[in-house]
């Protein structure tokens, strides 16, 4: 054991040597090694290096928090009220119960013989195809069925990737139920929310000789086609969903929330020029 310590201490000394005669210069041979912080020797410098920048409070003018805010929200385009709606019907005319899939451009599955799905303001290939390339964040939907028995089959949000990855998510019809709901053949969700690309889609079990309706809201989406008028791809809903009930339409106003942007905070310009104070080195702080 000794001798394996013995020759751990010969490492380290041949190691400090080396590093004493750091680009062969014997001038820091005869100094006494401290290496307790590393920056011994050079927080003046630093110093003077924060103080520079600090000083110059014209550089700092340029990027005023409000007018990065303006800019920001500026760029991202507005989606129209009356165009963020998906109205999708699927009918079951059998007899038995058969699993439909609404969504998924990329594997384009076939319904089962006797089920048929439909959008109603276009087609369900035409939103299939379109959000290949234009995705859509959908946040909130409207569930009614022809027999209520239809809200125990919960909806499989399944997302699957070119590789094989595959992920499913469970959302229950029935958490959304009310004893406040009068018609017991619908359910409003405003906690729904679902990425559309193409590799995403919603599949559910249809009972036998049952209809079902969704009615999607579409909270943001990319609109590819922007980009030929050199604007920005982003399109956000600013306008609230509706539930239907006046006296909570009326009261939720609040700003919507997506592509990571929070609601803009109204902040009054002082009338004084900016004055920005000396920030303290780090270096000063550690002291």
């Amino acid at each position: 054991m000794s001798d394996y310590n013995d020759e751990l201490m010969r490492y380290q000394d041949d190691a400090e040597e080396r590093y004493d005669n750091y680009d062969g210069m014997e001038m820091y041979d005869d100094e006494e090694d401290d290496f307790d912080s590393g920056m011994d020797g050079l927080e003046d410098d630093y110093d003077g290096y924060d103080d520079e920048f600090d000083d110059d409070e014209g550089y700092i003018d340029q990027y005023d928090d409000e007018d990065y805010d303006n800019y920001s929200r500026a760029s991202i385009g507005k989606i129209d009220p009356n165009d963020r709606t998906l109205t999708v019907t699927i009918k079951n005319t059998t007899d038995e119960a058969k699993t439909a899939v609404i969504f998924g451009g990329n594997q384009e599955s076939q319904q089962p013989d006797g089920v048929t799905v439909e959008v109603e303001e276009s087609s369900h290939k035409e939103v299939r195809e379109e959000s290949k390339s234009n995705p859509f964040k959908i946040v909130g939907l409207k569930y009614s069925v022809s027999n209520a028995l239809q809200f125990d089959n919960v909806l499989k949000i399944v997302n699957k990737t070119a590789s094989g990855t595959i992920t499913t998510r469970v959302w229950q019809p029935r958490n959304s139920s009310s004893p406040q709901n009068f018609d017991k053949n619908m359910v409003d969700s405003g906690g729904f929310a679902m990425n559309v690309s193409g590799q995403s889609s919603i599949q559910l079990t249809i009972n036998p000789n049952t209809t079902s309706v969704f009615t999607f809201t579409i909270r943001a989406r990319a609109n590819m086609g922007n980009l030929l008028e050199g604007r920005n791809v982003a399109e956000l809903s600013r306008t609230p969903r509706m539930t239907g009930l006046p006296q909570i339409d009326m009261r939720y106003q609040r700003r919507p929330r997506a592509f990571g942007l929070r609601p803009r905070r109204v902040r009054k310009r002082k009338s004084g020029p900016r004055t920005i104070g000396k920030a303290t080195s780090r270096l000063k702080r550690r002291r």
